[in-house]
């Protein structure tokens, strides 16, 4: 069986004896063209199963109404919940949205970015993949003077806008909570440190300590891509050291998953023999028992504020591209995984 031919503006023209375009006219509701033209066009259109070429439309007018949005996974609450609210303020503006997922894969990412430049989008937000350390796929989009807002995960060597928290504050929280609980041996199951906001966290669990006069042990940092496997994997390796430690912050809430699913299976008490903090706020971590302490990272809030900025930089393209922070305050919700009182 051959492939259908698409219906083209021709053949609506054709079956009509109108000009190809009074039927574009017609099509994009234009004032010279009758009412009774545009349901006649409108009807041989469905009719016809006549799909438009938005990337012909798009490189006519030199404007998509298409915003692509880059994120590392889908089956995170916090990228679901900041895509949610990315789209509806970009919705009643008149844009769409196009998702695509990296899975934290660099090579993916740099695909994404190619068929979003290719479909010509009026700018992307974008939170980078774990894997992502070179950042010439980013540059591209500048290159292009293509607004950029990076969100969550982003690199200052952009200089571009940026929506996140403040992940080195967030990270001290952390441990001035678990140090009023008495925990004094801490370890910490990090993302990976090339990234800037678990270099951010690393270092904010680092100092913490320090500020505290607790020792700062190596074997103790294990950095992963913070999957509930590396949360498994990582927690058996704790209890397998000679001295465990009394409390675990995991820098996202699915490594945090993995390490309680661990410390159930041996029996261990939590949070009298080893406390577990989490961070993202996922909504698991309310349900699972103990409840899980996390960080809420305010997704709602920094899903309208990187479609704000991507508005502001589209109303205002003269105003030149420099590093713009928006910082929105963290929340610690402590819950039963380390409250000891």
């Amino acid at each position: 069986m051959g492939i259908k031919k698409k219906s083209t503006i021709k053949d609506i023209a054709n079956v009509l004896g109108l000009t190809p375009s009074a039927v574009s006219k017609a099509l994009n509701n234009h004032p010279r063209i009758s009412d009774k033209t545009k349901i006649a066009v409108k009807q041989v259109a469905e009719n016809l199963n006549y799909q438009p070429n938005h990337l012909a439309s798009a490189l006519r007018k030199g404007k998509s109404n298409l915003v692509g949005v880059i994120i590392p996974r889908n089956n995170s609450n916090f990228f679901s919940s900041v895509l949610e609210n990315i789209e509806e303020v970009l919705n009643k503006e008149g844009y769409n949205i196009i998702i695509t997922q990296s899975n934290e894969s660099y090579k993916k990412e740099c695909n994404n970015i190619e068929s979003l430049l290719y479909t010509q989008v009026d700018g992307i937000i974008a939170s980078l993949a774990n894997e992502t350390v070179n950042l010439e796929y980013y540059e591209k989009i500048k290159a292009k003077g293509i607004p950029l807002i990076l969100f969550d995960r982003g690199e200052n060597d952009l200089n571009v806008d940026y929506v996140g928290i403040d992940d080195y504050l967030s990270s001290h929280m952390i441990i001035e909570h678990l140090v009023s609980q008495k925990c004094k041996r801490i370890a910490h199951i990090a993302g990976f440190s090339h990234s800037r906001i678990y270099k951010n966290r690393i270092s904010g669990y680092r100092d913490a300590l320090k500020e505290y006069n607790l020792p700062i042990e190596e074997d103790l940092i294990i950095e992963s891509n913070l999957r509930i496997e590396d949360g498994r994997r990582i927690m058996e390796g704790l209890l397998n050291l000679p001295k465990r430690p009394d409390a675990v912050y995991a820098a996202g809430d699915y490594a945090a998953l993995g390490a309680l699913q661990v410390l159930k299976e041996n029996n261990i008490n939590v949070p009298n023999d080893i406390a577990l903090v989490g961070f993202s706020n996922e909504p698991f971590t309310s349900f699972v028992q103990p409840s899980i302490s996390t960080i809420d990272q305010k997704s709602e809030l920094i899903g309208k504020l990187a479609a704000e900025a991507f508005l502001n930089r589209i109303e205002n393209p003269s105003i030149k591209t420099t590093l713009n922070k928006i910082i929105v305050d963290a929340e610690l919700i402590v819950r039963d995984s380390s409250n000891r009182e």
